[in-house]
């Protein structure tokens, strides 16, 4: 039988309620998750505890941290693919943090549930038992790190969080999913084709992600520098715009402290693009320097940023990274 590993960092899918804290971790769940007895039915799996942490507690140098341990493991010849149990509030940006500095060939699976373990429906099991059946599946291989919870496939790239409770919170608005699991069949539609792979020694933590807003002055954008911030990713409105003192301070930041700055879009579809020539406007933007993400959301551009800028600091090197297409 194939052999899947099964490496933990935690989240609910480790988790029990206690009657005086609410949910919180569990140790003595984390080191069993793999003897849900379906399991066997589908393939060997080892389990290997890498950390047992709320999801908010993830850092990009534990991610770091994480790429390495997971090449590891997954350069073992009895090992046919990896399966990464996660908290959901922050997956979507460890599997794209995974999708950019590794470049693997066998199947890695992000999975984890919205509901604790002592909850009548937990989702834990059914998500991992599928995970484990897409990790071992000779289909998903060369797809890029994956997600898989609710028997859909997403991609890392593509995939976020939608729903504070429901257990169909994971969706890729615009995309769709790749594949879903069906019974014991796995199952891809398509492939995500803009996936990029970073190679770096270094991830920079002092990122800053800024949503604007009406009435914005961007005078926060001035206090950055001082505290340290090499880079910073604005959520725009639309195609990328952003009030005219935001646009001022953009053009400050870039010009005068040589901090790269990154406009997305607060919008769920489509691109950022240089159309609108007004003060704000991306044209503008792109005039005074901006660059341009073609990331759908903004926290997945921050990470891209983090591990960017442990490459290259030069804004215009930043910007190949950020500024693409299908033909490029």
């Amino acid at each position: 039988m194939s052999k899947v590993a099964i490496i933990t960092t935690g989240g609910t899918i480790a988790m029990v309620h206690d009657p005086l804290l609410g949910v919180i971790p569990s140790d003595e769940r984390n080191k069993h998750l793999n003897e849900i007895p379906q399991l066997k039915e589908i393939a060997e799996t080892e389990l290997i505890e890498f950390t047992n942490i709320p999801s908010p507690h993830m850092t990009p140098t534990v991610m770091f941290e994480l790429s390495k341990f997971i090449k590891e493991i997954i350069k073992r010849d009895d090992i046919t693919g990896v399966v990464i149990t996660h908290g959901t509030d922050t997956l979507e940006e460890t599997a794209y943090f995974l999708d950019l500095v590794m470049n693997e060939e066998k199947p890695i699976v992000l999975t984890a549930a919205m509901r604790n373990w002592n909850e009548p429906s937990t989702d834990g099991p059914a998500n991992l038992i599928s995970s484990v059946r897409v990790a071992k599946s000779k289909n998903a291989r060369n797809k890029g790190v994956l997600v898989c919870l609710n028997d859909e496939i997403h991609s890392a790239r593509e995939v976020t969080k939608t729903y504070t409770s429901n257990v169909a919170t994971f969706d890729s608005p615009g995309y769709g999913p790749l594949g879903i699991v069906d019974e014991d069949a796995v199952i891809f539609y398509r492939t995500s084709l803009l996936r990029m792979h970073l190679d770096t020694e270094r991830v920079e933590e002092k990122v800053a992600l800024i949503k604007t807003y009406t009435g914005d002055d961007g005078s926060i954008l001035r206090v950055l520098p001082e505290l340290g911030y090499k880079g910073v990713v604005i959520e725009g409105f639309g195609r990328g715009n952003v009030p005219p003192k935001v646009a001022d301070n953009i053009e400050w930041i870039i010009k005068e402290k040589n901090i790269p700055v990154i406009v997305v879009s607060r919008c769920f579809k489509g691109r950022v693009l240089g159309v609108y020539g007004y003060h704000g406007g991306g044209a503008d933007l792109k005039n005074k320097g901006a660059i341009f993400g073609n990331e759908v959301s903004g926290q997945k551009a921050r990470i891209k940023l983090t591990v960017a800028l442990g490459i290259t600091d030069n804004i215009e090197e930043l910007r190949k990274y950020f500024e693409f297409n299908g033909d490029d």
